[in-house]
């Protein structure tokens, strides 16, 4: 049986109204999963009761930096998707508070193993949407792709329009929560195909962290200087002309068995120290990412997957805030919307993306679901 998909969005403000629209272009008797992203900007509360009585399906969905689908790059609203057919099935597990996770994910593991042994022959694959702003997602991910074994995971940390004040997730029962982590496992007869794409690798010029907070992900030093003095001086600007914009086009990398990894850096702070969107240890070399072409490499992927899969019915992503801002000021992002609509990508910008047991800045993590 072919995977159906009902794409539907909104731009109204009123929760209600929103809710209304959206499954007005998704609803029907068919829905067997419902996956959203929505501006942070809503009554969260009025817009989980609206949800809640709307669908009685699976749902779940968070608050974002914008997100993205068949009409390209939107930036507030509500977008969704129903997801019907090919056997697909949606079961949502709500993680919080975050600091006991490791007990909760061992009893998400336990459940998901007999799920397996009960029905061994869908495809699974697990996705992670959890508050971006709680620095959690390191342990989280490492823990989920631990226990669980042998499941591709992608994921993506909410945003909230870059205010990094509050982010928020929803597991179905009308409550958008901070503090919390949605793990969703999707079951299909149909395959499924998990794929990155990043456009940076490692540069020449090589930085050692000389003092840091890891749980914070807080650089203090590099080279033995405040952080934002060495990193300046790299790039041959003055801290006075680090902006979010060079921030975004200049991450540091971290190279790890032949895996370039990106650590975006979030803010310069008083102390002239580093706030990065991924845990960052003292000891490391890092380098300045060098840059590739974005387009290039999002189409390679494209067209590696679909070597592979030929026609996906679904591709679900979750991309980097910092990406976009790039795309934004090279002016490629209409090209970029319009690639990622023909692709039939669908998702939304992220303060993070988890991809298995990784978490990860400034990369598409994506997985595709067979036609």
């Amino acid at each position: 049986m072919a995977i159906n998909t009902r794409f539907g969005a909104s731009e109204s403000t009123d929760p209600a109204q929103a809710v209304a629209e959206l499954a007005a272009l998704i609803d029907g008797p068919d829905m067997d999963a419902v996956l959203f992203f929505c501006s942070p900007d809503f009554d969260l509360q009025a817009l989980g009761l609206a949800l809640k009585d709307r669908f009685t399906c699976p749902t779940i969905g968070c608050t974002s930096c914008g997100h993205f689908g068949p009409d390209g790059f939107q930036r507030s609203g509500i977008l969704g998707v129903a997801i019907s057919g090919g056997g697909i099935q949606l079961r949502p597990y709500l993680v919080t508070p975050l600091a006991s996770h490791a007990e909760q994910v061992a009893v998400i593991a336990d459940d998901i193993r007999a799920t397996r042994e009960s029905d061994p022959h869908r495809h699974r694959f697990g996705m992670l949407l959890v508050d971006g702003l709680s620095m959690a997602e390191e342990r989280l991910v490492a823990e989920l792709y631990r226990r669980v074994g042998n499941l591709p995971i992608i994921g993506g940390s909410a945003g909230d329009n870059l205010l990094f004040k509050h982010t928020h997730v929803y597991a179905g029962d009308g409550r958008f929560l901070s503090d919390a982590a949605v793990f969703a496992l999707f079951a299909s007869e149909r395959p499924v195909t998990a794929f990155k794409s990043q456009h940076f690798a490692p540069g020449p010029i090589e930085l050692v962290i000389t003092g840091a907070d890891p749980d914070k992900r807080i650089v203090h030093e590099m080279n033995g200087e405040p952080a934002a003095i060495a990193y300046a001086e790299a790039l041959g600007l003055s801290v006075a002309e680090l902006t979010p914009c060079v921030f975004s086009r200049h991450p540091l990398v971290l190279s790890i068995g032949g895996n370039a990894l990106v650590r975006s850096i979030r803010n310069m702070n008083e102390d002239l120290s580093l706030s990065c969107l991924c845990a960052i240890d003292e000891g490391l070399i890092v380098t300045l990412g060098k840059a590739l072409d974005p387009l290039q490499t999002i189409t390679s992927a494209f067209a590696e997957l679909h070597r592979t899969m030929p026609a996906p019915a679904l591709v679900i992503g979750c991309d980097c805030i910092l990406r976009r801002l790039e795309f934004e000021q090279t002016r490629i992002d209409q090209d970029m919307s319009e690639l990622m609509a023909l692709n039939r990508v669908f998702g939304f910008f992220t303060y993070g993306e988890q991809y298995n047991g990784v978490h990860v800045n400034q990369t598409l993590t994506a997985i595709a679901i067979g036609g």
